[in-house]
């Protein structure tokens, strides 16, 4: 066998089975880029919403049948659509699961054909009214919101720690004060607990001093100190907790492109911890430029007083 014959028996086939995949992945992440096929999708799961909040009201009769024939219909574009968004991926569909997102929606997707899952089951119900969170994909201000929130899970679990505590010991005084003259508020811990986490509202405080002053002026204290510390200074340390969730998750949508690996993985994926790298550099390169702006115009007045 000469070399040339060698050559030609190692070189893969233009028509090849990579190159049928190569041209099935373009084909694919053409479609799946394409703000046309973005929108059917949007579209579709806003009509699959409709037919899910039609199906709530009773007597439907004949459209029934319409119903059961939309939903078969939603099912097949969305195997569609996933199909589509992991032949884009070519050789390695498995990159397809590496985003939350795309996992969140092949499990909606695959769930619909459970085997046991049929009729009109709660968990098949809940699965299609699943399918409606999907559209959060589609907007990046409510995936921005959507990752604000779970990343603040941590601080918001120091959150209700710390205000349970406080319903607690609170809740504990309020019997001891009230628990004979107010039964039906205060008689136990856990009726005092739910009357003071439904004055967090404040639509009770009226109401509830008004008891207080009937039985001594001094139960003012208590009212004024726990709506100071639970509706005041609690409440404002969860909205710090979601801001800065909310930014932190803001610099990681928008460094997502710039992302590049800085660790030793060299997976060449973004990680959360690059991205959190390149957001920081940034910023330290805004304040030095901010710095260097005002050492420029400082430079100027001090020459200006100079030549005067």
């Amino acid at each position: 066998m000469t070399e040339d014959s060698a050559t030609r028996r190692r070189t893969p086939s233009p028509d090849g089975p990579a190159s049928r995949i190569s041209r099935t992945a373009r084909w694919a992440a053409n479609v799946a880029q394409s703000r046309a096929f973005e929108a059917l999708i949007v579209v579709v799961i806003g009509a699959n919403a409709l037919v899910l909040g039609i199906e709530t009201y009773p007597h439907l009769g004949t459209a029934g049948q319409l119903l059961n024939g939309l939903e078969w219909f939603f099912r097949i574009v969305f195997v569609a659509e996933i199909t589509i968004r992991i032949l884009a991926h070519g050789n390695r569909p498995q990159d397809f699961f590496k985003q939350g997102w795309n996992v969140f929606d092949f499990v909606v997707i695959a769930a619909a054909f459970i085997p046991g899952l049929h009729g009109d089951s709660t968990a098949l119900r809940v699965i299609r009214i699943a399918r409606v969170v999907r559209l959060v994909r589609f907007s990046p201000g409510l995936r921005t919101i959507v990752a604000a929130l779970l990343r603040s899970l941590p601080g918001v679990g120091g959150f209700l720690a710390l205000a349970l505590v406080t319903l607690y010991v609170y809740g504990m005084a309020g019997w001891l004060i009230f628990g004979n003259t107010y039964p039906e508020e205060y008689g136990t811990i856990g009726q005092a607990a739910l009357t003071l986490f439904v004055l967090l509202s404040l639509e009770t405080l009226p109401d509830l001093i008004e008891q207080g002053m009937a039985l001594s002026p001094w139960t003012l204290v208590y009212y004024v100190s726990f709506v100071l510390i639970t509706v005041n200074l609690l409440v404002n340390i969860l909205i710090a907790v979601i801001v800065n969730s909310m930014e932190e998750a803001r610099r990681l949508e928008m460094t997502e492109r710039l992302a590049a690996d800085f660790d030793e993985d060299g997976d060449g994926v973004p990680d959360d911890i690059d991205r959190i790298v390149i957001s920081q550099r940034l910023d330290d390169l805004r304040t030095l430029l901010h710095e260097l702006e005002r050492d420029l115009r400082i430079d100027r007045d001090d020459r200006r007083r100079t030549d005067t």
